[in-house]
């Protein structure tokens, strides 16, 4: 018997919304699992070098994390891994894989987690909602808690992701650690009235909003010091036509919000900064799927 998930992406934050906001991207790691005498894995993509033995695994972490949330210990598990989300730059590939193998043990559970389990544990592993909670229900979210909680919205067809991958990474807890301890009132509030706008403009159509939604004072700057030229980038976005433009996440990768008639303008505004990376185009995804084969 082998189970087949394929977890989306995601991007965090969109600029105000600090571990808080959080929206689906389709790239999508694929994983197949089954029983095994011992733990195993076979992985192929992004992190390959990296990720070699199962025992550096997050897969198989929240395959035994989602057990555990059962009662249980999880029984040995074999694992193929085809990984297109780059590591280590802000598009939720840990959350992916969080939500990837906690999906498994769902499968191998008789569905007893379900999705929201499966989200409960890879919030948990992850120690934040945004990223999670748009791998596991997709589209945009807002989350929440704890206890761990992701209000799931549609996100308009007409607008896509134009996302820059410079060839640089810079770890998360890097970034966080960048962050002061402390932030003021004012900016606090300043924070909650932009995070606030994100979902009134996607639900009113109300697009010119999103560059103001995505205005922040709480983390960007601070990134931005970690990230030669990110700046210039989110700037060169903005003037080619995007309606928001933000850190991806932790960074070091940079997303903008465009319709979809200036995605190839707004993407070509970002090469410079990615030059040895990558720039993708990229709807918003679904959450995971998932089949027994």
């Amino acid at each position: 018997m082998v189970w087949q998930v394929r977890v989306p992406a995601s991007v965090a934050n969109l600029g105000s919304g600090y571990d808080a906001l959080g929206l689906a991207l389709s790239l999508f790691i694929e994983v197949e699992g089954g029983p095994a005498e011992e733990d195993g894995l076979v992985y192929e993509g992004e992190g390959e070098l990296a990720l070699s033995h199962p025992g550096e695994s997050l897969l198989h972490r929240a395959w035994q994390a989602a057990w555990a949330r059962l009662g249980e210990a999880g029984p040995p598990l074999f694992i193929r891994v085809q990984n297109p989300i780059p590591l280590a730059r802000g598009l939720g590939s840990s959350a992916a894989a969080a939500v990837a193998g906690a999906a498994l043990a769902d499968l191998a559970s008789g569905g007893r987690l379900g999705r929201d389990g499966v989200f409960a544990v890879a919030a948990e592993l992850e120690g934040h909602p945004d990223n999670a909670g748009a791998s596991a229900y997709g589209g945009f979210v807002i989350g929440y808690g704890p206890p761990w909680r992701a209000l799931r919205l549609e996100f308009p067809e007409e607008l896509l992701l134009a996302v820059a991958v410079p060839p640089f990474e810079v770890p998360t807890e890097r970034a966080r650690a960048a962050l002061p301890d402390r932030v003021s009132r004012s900016d606090a509030v300043f924070n909650l009235a932009r995070a606030a706008l994100w979902p009134a403009a996607l639900l009113t159509g109300r697009y010119n909003l999103l560059a103001e939604a995505a205005a922040d004072r709480l983390h960007q700057d601070a990134r931005l010091s970690l990230m030669p030229r990110a700046r210039e980038a989110l700037r060169a976005a903005s003037e080619a036509g995007a309606l928001a433009a933000f850190v991806a996440g932790a960074g070091p990768a940079v997303a903008a919000v465009v319709e979809r008639e200036r995605a190839d303008r707004v993407a070509g505004a970002l090469w410079d900064y990615a030059k040895g990376g990558q720039v993708m185009v990229l709807e918003a995804a679904g959450g995971y799927t998932w089949k027994e084969i």
